[in-house]
């Protein structure tokens, strides 16, 4: 299944976990790494495995602090053979070596949020072991130095996320995760962002607040004269068979079948 929303909750806030996975968000992240303070970090990570150790039924990702901080190694030591990590997520991913050491068994989601992350994408989505890629825009914004809100910065962003689309597809890797709107307040732009970033190929974003994953999820679903269209050229391809056919005054061959397939796929409609 395509991930739509993956949901942050702070690792210092574990009793926020239940909350977090009833939320309906299709992943859900404890964070010790952005959501915690330098000097909770370690009360934070023993919360979470405390946390795991009482819960064995619960799956969540976590976002370990990236391969440069004195905390990741302790943090990955943690979370070894934990059943109930279904994945580590490792910002700041700048390398295969660093995305094969952070996982050892453990599938990985690499967060691509810095430049020198962006040059090695090829390398990180490649490595073994990883399931899908995310994309930090705010963290890569601060790294090249960017405006936010700004024409200029969208451009450069924009550019980002194409790249992480791109080098998803050719790693065979599922569609990416696109970066947080970080105003909880403001669901119109949540909106929009997430419509933009599944009209781009990306299969959803990460989130930081439960009020967010339903607009989400309708977000990213397709229209219904979309869903109605992919049926109708679905249903009429059966009928004339193999080959390109006619059909609304319109060509329909092997790429347009394969869209009215995705336009399904997103909308979970089965398309048998």
């Amino acid at each position: 299944m395509a991930v739509r929303s993956a949901l942050f909750v702070p690792g210092s806030r574990s009793d926020r976990i239940p909350k977090a996975l009833a939320s309906g968000a299709d992943a859900v992240i404890v964070d010790l790494e952005d959501a915690v303070e330098p000097a909770a970090k370690p009360a934070a990570r023993q919360a979470l495995v405390e946390f795991l150790d009482a819960h064995p039924e619960a799956r969540v990702w976590v976002r370990v602090n990236d391969a440069t901080t004195a905390w990741h190694e302790d943090d990955l030591a943690a979370l070894r053979g934990k059943p109930g990590v279904a994945a580590i997520m490792l910002p700041k991913a700048e390398s295969a070596a660093q995305v094969e050491h952070a996982g050892q068994g453990v599938p990985v989601v690499p967060i691509v949020e810095t430049a020198r992350g962006m040059v090695n994408l090829a390398e990180v989505a490649a490595a073994p072991g990883v399931a899908l890629l995310a994309y930090g825009s705010l963290d890569y914004g601060v790294d090249l130095g960017l405006t936010p809100g700004t024409e200029a910065a969208a451009v450069l962003l924009d550019q980002a996320r194409g790249q992480v689309l791109l080098h998803s597809r050719a790693a065979g890797l599922p569609a990416p995760l696109d970066g947080v709107h970080p105003d909880i307040a403001d669901a119109d732009g949540l909106r929009a962002m997430a419509a933009r970033a599944g009209e781009m190929g990306f299969s959803g974003m990460l989130c930081i607040h439960p009020s967010q994953v339903e607009t989400v999820h309708a977000a990213l679903r397709p229209a219904q004269a979309d869903i109605d269209w992919a049926q109708r050229v679905l249903a009429a391809a059966r009928e004339n068979g193999a080959g390109a056919f006619r059909f609304e005054g319109k060509m329909v061959d092997a790429p347009v079948l394969a869209r009215a397939r995705q336009v399904l796929s997103r909308a979970a409609v089965d398309a048998a």
